[in-house]
């Protein structure tokens, strides 16, 4: 019973993540030995998960706390079921028909792209007989590296540009990794993508897309969901919302305030504009604030303190700074109808478990 209260306690005061100047490093072997106490005991090889977390922690200067390591494995095992580089059911058939379906695009006749893929690669096998036999994203990733690279169809079935977009045990978008590769730890590294899909690169960036930015949350289901929606999707799904029931419409809870294309402007962005009088803000004004949606500074905006004042005064209480985005999952590899509240509650129930074992610190 007292190990379910300390659950509830953190969860009402969420995953904390970066460490601050006051907040002591927890010593490498306690993080690790605690990080072995608390993945199940089927996992292979967890002196060396706990390895690659612990320094994936202390790299990134995030707060080692049991709240964040439990975050971490409950996301490690939904998405991968520990395995760095897990294998994906029908990956063969999902790469064929988007091969094919690239090659319809661009009007390559069926022949065309037969004869490039009967052609013998880098590995002495042909493309045709490697893209039957893949069976997870580095495989696959590294088939198209190789295709593109050496058949000049590649280049025009795939703008010179890889199409496995995410990998390793914690399923990471490459194109963050990209981003944040700055001060990776590992010096041996060849490329970012080849980390992505190794178990200590694939923690490291997915630990960082985790926990490695400032959010006020009440809950860590909200970081879950942001994990697979994007950096404060829940908070602005939560903006939105306001949003809706101010002027009256029905945006898409979504998380994305403003549309970054030339002379392009969204519907949150419009919605909002309506508001311009009651908020005693002009256009362009509003338009800055919604341009901090992405950074940890929107709140502290004119346009998201004048808009939720008027939100709660209209409810009569304080409404949520904070939902599940309203999104469905969209990708070749999902089968059935998932959303990312679907994910966030199943990780969140992870997350739970896991705390119930740390019980109380």
């Amino acid at each position: 019973m007292r190990a379910l209260a300390v659950v509830a306690l953190l969860g009402l005061a969420g995953c904390a993540s970066l460490r601050t100047p006051e907040t002591p490093r927890r010593p490498a072997a306690d993080v690790r030995a605690e990080l072995i106490a608390l993945m199940p005991a089927s996992v292979a090889d967890r002196a060396g998960w706990a390895a690659d977390i612990e320094t994936a922690f202390a790299a990134q200067n995030i707060e080692a706390s049991s709240a964040n390591l439990c975050a971490t494995l409950a996301v490690i095992e939904q998405e991968s079921t520990y395995r760095a580089d897990p294998a994906v059911p029908g990956l063969s058939r999902i790469a064929r028909e988007e091969i094919e379906r690239r090659a319809s695009a661009a009007h390559i006749p069926g022949f065309l792209l037969d004869k490039a893929l009967s052609l013998r690669s880098s590995n002495g096998q042909t493309y045709d007989t490697r893209l039957d036999a893949v069976r997870t994203e580095r495989e696959l990733s590294d088939l198209f590296e190789d295709f593109i690279r050496k058949v000049p169809l590649g280049g025009s079935l795939f703008g010179g540009l890889n199409p496995v977009h995410t990998g390793g045990p914690m399923q990471v978008a490459i194109d963050f990794a990209e981003d944040h590769a700055e001060d990776y730890p590992y010096d041996d590294a060849t490329s970012v993508r080849d980390e992505v899909f190794s178990r200590r690169g694939g923690l490291y960036f997915g630990i960082g897309h985790l926990l490695g930015y400032e959010v006020d949350y009440p809950s860590p289901l909200y970081r879950f969901a942001d994990f697979n929606a994007g950096w404060y999707a829940s908070r602005n799904a939560a903006f939105q919302r306001a949003v809706n029931q101010l002027a009256g419409t029905d945006l898409a809870l979504d998380g994305d305030l403003i549309a970054y294309g030339a002379f392009s402007i969204s519907q949150t962005e419009r919605a909002t504009k309506s508001l311009a009088g009651q908020l005693d803000m002009g256009e362009g004004p509003i338009r800055r604030d919604l341009t901090e949606g992405s950074t940890p500074d929107f709140p502290d905006t004119t346009l998201y303190r004048r808009l939720y004042a008027l939100a709660d005064e209209q409810a009569g209480e304080r409404v949520a700074r904070a939902i599940l985005p309203g999104i469905k999952l969209e990708s070749p590899k999902i089968t059935r109808d998932l959303t990312t509240a679907w994910f966030a509650e199943r990780v969140q129930s992870r997350w739970e478990d896991c705390m119930s074992r740390a019980g109380p610190r």
